[in-house]
């Protein structure tokens, strides 16, 4: 039971009270099954001016903006407005929002907080500041060159008004068509969120029709203003930049335009295994499986390998996550302009299976995936060498050696598995995980916050695992599994989580193909010039795990939730 620790504190709520004691007191909260009970809010970036509560200078600090009504952050004198001095023994003083989270989250099923109520006129000047903080607190040194353009204009009719639109491309790529008012609207909105920035002038009204010469000018007086104001990184990655940037299907004035644009044929382009790059023409408006359709069809991959490959976005921190087969690649194409990579969408193989692969071999554009995926993973130290580090350069080095690599690239631990960077888990009371997915299980390495590795792991077969989910509210891939009779929930709390759930329901998915698997040819199950056998080492794994898993593809049922950003349900 959640208990107060603290003289002179009441287990009275004094949430509608002006009498606070603003005395730091401690609270122990036990979670149960609906988490902790309370929100987390409070300044996302670190430091802040130091401000007196009761007399006495703090930093900035978190704060509780929502309490469960019964919960055990209730029942243990927690109230809206409390700030967070001390979480299990390290102080939140001047700390991230992000950095708070992980300390509660990492605390496991017992958390210790050092609190301080404050009077509602003070909590209110104090999340006045905060928000001050967020409006001015703003990086206008870090510049980018952009090649950003309106090379054109266009006349549009609608609704018996006629109008001029400004026609806005990206590396030669379109990205939007805008009128002047709404170029006037972005610079107010700017202004008004960038405050310390010296914004350029933005070309006046003009009371009369624009000659040719006049529209000319003022496009190019458009195109040098987004110019200087993107050259800001600041500004330019923004959400208000990026939304005004893309096409507001929504808007009166550009549904036309809409409807126009996105019926238009675009390119993409799409980075291979060997570091080369294909060129594919969609409709702009082409979903991810439009558009991985269009590129396994151009490269020549086999119609039976399509399924073993799929389009991936490269992410920061060099991983690659794959997209959603109802996703806009060129939506994330635009999105992602800012990158100095010539493009930011990749083929890359989807399969867990080692015979697939195996098999889909036999194909000349599969194998030589297959080939520069396992060169750059484990050249990125992916896929750890070990002692057969010097057989696979001679071979990679070698005429005509793509098979002999790839069969000794196959023995490899973790060959045909997808790790995933180090995350939170509420498994663990300090310290992140790196979540492993292959075949035979989820394996969880404990590492600590940086990500260096423990002296610690556990493996859940997925005979174990009952039910999965990608919880959108608390960011998480949530998964229950059993341990004898009990069953137990887990949640990792990863940007990937979606990619993490996939993994999970692809895994289930193949363990059924196994049950219709064609024979795999001798000649391509076996090492060449003498080499060590491959695909004895799968069989006897998937012998064993066809033995042991046998789970309908289940998802879970609803969770206990939480919100994220920067308002946290914990």
């Amino acid at each position: 039971r959640a208990r107060i620790m603290a003289e002179g504190i009441t287990s009275e709520r004094m949430a509608d009270s002006e009498v606070v004691d603003s005395r730091p007191r401690t609270v122990i909260i036990n979670k149960n099954e609906q988490g902790y009970g309370f929100n987390v809010r409070g300044q996302v970036a670190s430091g802040g001016t130091l401000k007196p509560i009761d007399g006495q200078l703090y930093a900035p600090m978190q704060h509780i903006s929502a309490v469960l009504d019964q919960g055990p952050a209730y029942e243990a004198g927690i109230r809206v407005g409390d700030r967070i001095l001390e979480v299990n023994g390290t102080t939140a003083e001047g700390a991230t929002h992000k950095e708070v989270v992980d300390m509660i989250r990492n605390a496991g099923d017992q958390l210790t907080l050092v609190l301080i109520s404050v009077k509602r006129q003070d909590a209110q000047m104090l999340e006045k500041e905060v928000e001050r903080l967020h409006s001015t607190s703003k990086d206008f040194f870090e510049r980018r060159s952009l090649p950003i353009t309106i090379p054109d204009t266009r006349q549009v009719e609608k609704l018996g008004e006629r109008y001029t639109v400004f026609n806005i491309y990206m590396a030669g790529r379109h990205l939007s068509s805008k009128r002047y008012s709404e170029f006037a609207a972005l610079h107010q909105k700017l202004r008004d969120e960038f405050v310390e920035f010296s914004f350029p002038k933005l070309p006046g009204k003009w009371p009369f029709a624009l000659s040719e010469t006049r529209l000319d000018a003022r496009r190019r007086a458009l195109e040098n203003y987004l110019d200087k104001v993107c050259a800001a990184r600041v500004i330019a990655e923004g959400e208000t930049m990026r939304e005004f940037l893309e096409m507001d299907k929504d808007s009166g004035d550009n549904q036309e335009a809409t409807k126009e644009v996105e019926s238009l044929d675009v390119e993409l382009r799409v980075l291979l295994a060997d570091r080369s790059t294909v060129s594919v023409t969609v409709k702009k408006d082409s979903t991810t499986a439009a558009v991985h359709k269009a590129v396994v069809r151009k490269i020549g991959l086999a119609k039976e390998n399509w399924k073993l490959f799929a389009l991936f976005q490269l992410t920061a921190h060099d991983f690659e996550r794959k997209l959603q087969p109802a996703e806009s690649p060129h939506r994330i194409y635009i999105k992602n302009y800012s990158s100095t990579e010539k493009t930011c969408l990749t083929l890359k193989k989807w399969v867990f299976t080692l015979t697939q692969e195996v098999l889909a071999s036999e194909d000349n554009v599969a194998r030589n995936l297959f080939y520069w995926q396992a060169v750059e993973d484990i050249g990125k130290g992916r896929i750890d060498p070990g002692s057969q580090l010097k057989h696979l350069q001679v071979l990679q080095q070698g005429h005509n050696k793509q098979l002999q690599f790839l069969d000794l690239a196959r023995t490899l631990p973790d060959y045909c598995a997808v790790i995933f960077p180090h995350a939170a888990c509420d498994a663990r009371k300090q310290g992140h995980v790196i979540a492993s997915v292959s075949l035979n299980h989820l394996k969880l390495l404990a590492c600590s916050e940086e990500g260096v590795l423990e002296d610690q792991d556990h493996t859940f077969p997925w005979e174990t695992v009952k039910q999965w989910e990608a919880d959108i509210e608390e960011g998480a891939l949530a998964f229950q599994y059993a341990r004898g009779e009990k069953l137990r929930w887990i949640r990792i709390f990863s940007e990937h989580f979606e990619y993490m759930a996939d993994c999970v329901s692809r895994v289930m998915d193949e363990i059924k193909w196994k049950d219709q698997a064609p024979v795999i040819p001798a000649a391509a199950s076996s090492m060449r010039n003498g080499a060590p056998q491959v695909g004895q080492e799968d069989e006897e794994r998937e012998t064993k795990t066809k033995r042991s898993v046998a789970p309908s593809k289940k998802r879970a049922q609803p969770v206990p939730s939480r919100s994220h950003g920067d308002d946290d349900d914990l």
